[in-house]
């Protein structure tokens, strides 16, 4: 028989022990609302996330990586801070302040993009041909800056350098620059007949690098262009992105080695032998897109034995817009004619 004493120690062990259970219960039923409501709250943001990464990429459905949220959430706080940005630049424009910097970087711009980059390609010894182009129609000294600044038409000596670099004739081209200021001096270029595929790509490479314009052309040191007339043709252009315009023509490819146009890699032009479709190499123009297509690749593009097949070889698997222009045949006159060879 047990005694008072000994069931009120038996009520009080069951009274403690209750204690720890009840706490439990309560732990675990508030852990599991906390982690259903992270649930809920992390599948939310994972929705709302998938809307934002399917809004930006217009692919419905997609899953999203932890980069992806990273991104977008780095994406947002971006855009937080550009719309600061953007309402203190109107509150300091309605107070009438312009930050400095704007105002260097302002006047340090062109007034308006050039229309065209013209390359002239030229050789040592033929200073003659040069000065005869710089009277006829490129000018010099204060005309050139003219036509530069009125038209939008820039037009520079295209030359490399000696074999035997600093030899007299690259001491005779770096004075008639320091003369004119009027070439395009490839320094990693060597100077050489066989070599004008690769004087091309280095052209419009480096003029594509140095100057934002909507057109680059090129053009042999024996003709002679009317720049009004190529600047009148090439605005009718402009909506095109890619364009290549010339005097289209597609000649017979030769495979004697004595002949004067021999091509070593004729075997590539089929049993016909006949060159695709490609600008004549007197003057011809491309599109920026294009000249920027030729910069980025130039270490990987492909050149034959002549610069106009090259550049024509560039485009044919490109989405370009090909335009026989009648007007860029040099070597016959023809209505509103650009050029003429001499």
């Amino acid at each position: 028989m047990q005694s008072r004493g000994s069931n009120a120690r038996l009520s009080g062990m069951a009274f403690r022990s209750r204690i720890p259970t009840l706490f439990l219960s309560m732990f675990a039923t508030f852990a599991s609302i906390y982690v259903a409501g992270r649930l809920w709250q992390d599948a939310q943001n994972r929705v709302y996330l998938i809307k934002e990464l399917d809004r930006i990429t217009g692919q419905g459905k997609s899953a999203i990586s932890v980069d992806d949220t990273l991104k977008i959430i780095a994406c947002r706080e971006q855009h937080k801070k550009l719309s600061a940005l953007e309402m203190e630049l109107a509150a300091a424009r309605q107070e009438g302040f312009t930050s400095k910097r704007s105002l260097e970087t302002n006047e340090a711009q062109p007034k308006k993009k050039p229309l065209v980059v013209i390359g002239i390609f030229t050789r040592f010894g033929r200073k003659n041909n040069r000065d005869a182009i710089r009277k006829a129609w490129m000018g010099s000294g204060a005309a050139l800056k003219k036509v530069e600044n009125e038209k939008g038409i820039i037009a520079r000596f295209v030359i490399g350098r000696s074999a035997n670099r600093g030899d007299r004739f690259d001491k005779a081209i770096d004075n008639e620059n320091k003369q004119n200021s009027d070439f395009i001096i490839l320094d990693d270029h060597v100077e050489a007949p066989e070599e004008f595929p690769k004087k091309a790509k280095l052209f419009f490479a480096n003029a594509a690098n140095k100057w934002d314009a909507e057109f680059y052309a090129k053009v042999n040191d024996d003709v002679y262009v009317n720049v009004d007339a190529l600047g009148a043709t090439l605005a009718t252009h402009l909506d095109k992105p890619r364009v290549y315009i010339g005097c289209m023509k597609s000649g017979e490819v030769f495979s004697e080695p004595s002949h004067k146009w021999y091509e070593p890699d004729w075997w590539k032009f089929g049993d016909k032998k006949s060159y695709f479709r490609h600008a004549s190499g007197e003057m011809y123009v491309i599109s920026q897109a294009l000249a920027k297509f030729v910069s980025i690749n130039r270490y990987i593009l492909r050149t034959y034995a002549h610069d106009d097949v090259s550049v024509g070889s560039w485009f044919i698997g490109l989405d370009v817009k090909h335009i026989d222009e009648s007007k860029f045949c040099c070597s016959s006159w023809s209505t509103g004619a650009i050029c003429t060879g001499v």
